[in-house]
């Protein structure tokens, strides 16, 4: 293991083959998790961000090596996190019905340029660390943060209404159910003759009741759809 970490960091062509393929190799593992489940940024966006990155920063070293001159290698990786940030931004849109999606993946796409910078300087030890814990992110994080998630006592709703009068009717409903309505941000459907919505935030006296409070609206007959937000 020492021996490969040594030829990474080694200046040769062999070491730069290396270090472009593992780059390739992070961006795959990376970007598979966002392609199962359909995200904006798949495979190839990860795969193409980490590989840029990894040869930036190999052409920075290569800079310093070859021409004379006082040059900063760290110069052009700076460049390329402030491009991915504007690249990840991208990937974030606010839907129709004002759900922020996206977060995460451009979080991914960040984190895998700044594996790729790693992995082009021959910082592999580092980014094999960091790539775990991503992986590690994606698969066992995702899972804690849904229980986390559906135990929680305060949670936002997306909801849309049949009409004005539906409002006071949910309003009443919940107070009846003594479920504290924390927010109540009211909005105007974009499409004629449709309803009002609004984005509202429930806090829950007992953990666990989330489902069948959902449930509970959805069978109200004035609600049009309802989503967490």
């Amino acid at each position: 293991m020492n021996d490969f970490l040594l030829m990474m960091k080694d200046w040769s062509f062999f070491s730069i083959t290396l270090r472009l393929v593992f780059s390739v190799v992070t961006g795959f593992f990376i970007g598979i998790d966002r392609a199962m489940k359909r995200r904006g940024a798949g495979i190839k966006t990860h795969v193409l961000v980490c590989l840029g990155a990894c040869l930036v920063m190999i052409t920075g070293q290569f800079i310093v090596l070859n021409y004379s001159g006082d040059m900063d290698v760290s110069r052009l990786g700076a460049q390329v996190i402030n491009g991915v940030g504007f690249l990840g931004v991208g990937t974030i849109i606010v839907t129709g019905r004002n759900q922020v999606r996206g977060l995460t993946t451009a979080a991914g796409l960040w984190a895998c340029a700044c594996i790729g910078l790693a992995i082009g300087i021959g910082f592999v030890d580092g980014a094999i660390v960091a790539l775990l814990l991503a992986m590690f992110t994606f698969k066992v994080l995702t899972r804690v943060d849904s229980i986390v998630h559906h135990y929680a006592k305060i949670f936002d709703l997306y909801i849309e209404f049949d009409s004005n009068q539906s409002i006071s009717e949910f309003v009443n409903e919940m107070h009846k159910k003594q479920i504290k309505i924390s927010s109540f941000e009211l909005g105007k459907s974009k499409i004629p003759g449709d309803g009002p919505n609004a984005l509202i935030c429930i806090e829950l006296k007992e953990r666990g009741q989330r489902d069948k409070l959902m449930h509970e609206i959805r069978s109200m007959e004035f609600i049009r759809y309802i989503e967490e937000y």
